[in-house]
């Protein structure tokens, strides 16, 4: 057993067949937590990468092909990773695939993550990404805005549109709490797995959630906000711009909580 691997389609990439990759960004990806060889949300990461390959290919990997893939790299490293999961077409980019050309699916798996203890201060920016929807490679902007709020003194960055909505951070989701009710921001972007999990057994926990437009304007009325990704259903931020924000202790709790409640499954 080998601690990490980077394997195509089930079995261990060579550096010629990687080459040709490390000059292209034509594809996406899920990433995800393994805990004890097993994971939350399979269902939303399988269903992640059937749309965005229908989205960008035309065509998608069955799910048992992904899942596949998925064990033979479990397989060969420790009960605990994170684990990251790429579809790309083998004709590159800059050109249209026939029909004929399946595509392919690069796995990669490293240490374990946890995530920022937190609280956060995030940067406001704003951005409107390309395809909001997909988790696309395609991404300077997020790494861009990143290392400029950092050069400021914040944490990272959350985008604002151009309608003045709050819509997600680099690689967050992002959350809030009126005191009584977990807010959900609307706006264009991306779904995670992990607000996914969150939001489903948000659900069966009888905890009330709704989706509304929040601004930056409407920050001072709200009780907690956090932001949330494969590492983690929920870090605090303690400010967005210029507007500080409480912790809310027991909100992130109750975020960890429906989280933990999400049975671990094998692929």
């Amino acid at each position: 057993m080998t601690a990490f691997v980077v394997q195509r389609n089930g079995r261990p990439a060579t550096a010629e067949e990687l080459t040709p990759l490390a000059f292209a960004g034509h594809a996406h990806f899920t990433a995800l937590q393994v805990r004890g060889g097993r994971v939350r949300g399979l269902d939303l990461h399988l269903e992640r990468l059937r749309s965005a390959s229908v989205e960008l290919f035309g065509r998608a990997l069955p799910d048992d092909r992904v899942r596949s893939c998925l064990r033979a790299a479990l397989e060969a490293g420790p009960a605990d990773l994170s684990l990251t999961a790429t579809v790309y077409l083998p004709t590159g980019e800059f050109t249209v695939a026939g029909a004929d050309v399946e595509p392919e699916l690069l796995v990669r798996t490293g240490p374990p993550a946890s995530g920022p203890k937190g609280p956060l201060a995030l940067a406001a920016v704003e951005h409107e990404r390309f395809l909001p929807a997909v988790k696309h490679v395609g991404e300077t902007a997020k790494t861009h805005f990143l290392r400029h709020a950092v050069e400021r003194g914040f944490d990272d960055a959350v985008f604002v549109d151009r309608r003045g909505r709050l819509s997600e951070g680099t690689i967050w989701n992002l959350a809030f709490w009126d005191g009584t009710t977990v807010v959900w921001p609307v706006a264009e972007m991306l779904g995670g797995t992990t607000m996914g999990i969150v939001r489903r057994q948000l659900d069966r926990l009888g905890i009330p959630q709704r989706h509304r437009e929040v601004t930056l304007a409407d920050l001072p009325a709200l009780a907690g906000t956090v932001v949330m990704n494969s590492w983690t259903p929920g870090v605090a931020v303690r400010r967005i711009g210029s507007v500080p924000l409480p912790e809310a202790p027991s909100f992130v709790e109750t975020l960890h909580r429906a989280y933990r409640a999400e049975p671990l499954t094998s692929p």
